[in-house]
């Protein structure tokens, strides 16, 4: 594919005096732009959506989401996974991210990653990627070679694969099973995709993970109930989870917490039904972790 030819890659007239703006100017001109991403991702809700329930399905039975990418894509891909275990208490390989050039290219960038095709296959044999995976490849022009090794491989192992791009008809939406085109337009800078296309991934990736962790139980209404508590913020986060559920003072919330390890759902269930921490531990798990399961409310 000629990148002259990929809308990410062109020059926007409309933006070809951003050296002479202001800096009022300027920030207006690029906020202005950045307005139309949440219209060119709604543009894409059907496709995300039906890629979402794809890859909730595989979840639901074992399986992983796992995010592919280089460059910019690729650090956005681990930001939004590295998010998951302190949000929802996932296992650090329920949800993780494979970037071009390994874990130093997230802080240190190694642009010629982004063509190692081999790299990519053994990145996808050396996680185990199977029929429960879900590997979603991320990449603004839809042609990075990285990205497109590693989906056609994640593909070979019988895994769900998505494809990310904010250009149309694009190669990794030829090779994905679940194409997602999110079409921002040309850049404020040309050709720089951390910008409109960046802001749009994050989007997109912000519905994968968050809506998949809801089909999986992980929040109760718009709370969130497998929060971590490994700090002073989100310790007070979760007694204020567990009274607004439970209805009780925070002294109360406090001891529940204490008494449970500080477990919301586990609390939670030990005060609604006066169990044990074990016995409430036990009531979760047969209900598959799923609190308002626990609870006897129906879903």
């Amino acid at each position: 594919m000629n990148l002259s030819e990929l809308t990410t890659e062109s020059a926007d007239p409309r933006f070809a005096d951003i050296d002479k703006m202001t800096v009022a100017e300027l920030a207006a001109t690029m906020n202005g732009a950045d307005a139309a991403v949440p219209q060119a991702v709604a543009r894409a809700l059907p496709q995300i959506s039906t890629a979402i329930e794809a890859a909730s399905e595989r979840m639901q039975a074992g399986g992983r989401l796992i995010y592919v990418g280089a460059g910019t894509p690729g650090r956005i891909g681990v930001l939004d996974a590295s998010e998951c275990p302190p949000t929802f208490s996932t296992p650090p390989d329920q949800v993780f991210a494979i970037i071009a050039g390994g874990e130093g290219a997230i802080v240190h960038p190694r642009e010629g990653a982004e063509d190692d095709r081999q790299a990519a296959a053994e990145a996808i044999d050396a996680a185990g990627v199977g029929p429960l995976d879900t590997v979603l490849g991320i990449a603004s022009s839809g042609r990075t070679p990285f990205v497109l090794a590693a989906v056609r491989r994640a593909r070979e192992r019988g895994a769900l694969t998505v494809g990310l791009a904010c250009n149309p008809g694009t190669p990794l939406s030829d090779e994905a099973e679940h194409p997602i085109e999110v079409l921002v337009g040309p850049e404020v800078v040309s050709g720089s995709t951390r910008l409109k296309a960046g802001t749009a991934q994050k989007l997109v990736l912000n519905m994968f993970s968050t809506i998949v962790m809801v089909q999986l139980g992980k929040t109760y209404g718009n709370l969130m109930v497998d929060v971590k508590a490994t700090n002073g913020k989100l310790r007070e986060r979760a007694v204020r989870i567990v009274r607004s559920i439970t209805g009780t003072g925070r002294d109360e919330a406090l001891s529940l917490l204490g008494q449970n390890d500080f477990n919301v759902k586990q609390a939670v269930v030990a005060s609604h039904f006066d169990l044990t921490p074990q016995d409430a531990a036990a009531r979760l798990a047969r209900s598959g972790g799923r609190l308002r399961v626990a609870l006897g409310e129906r879903t």
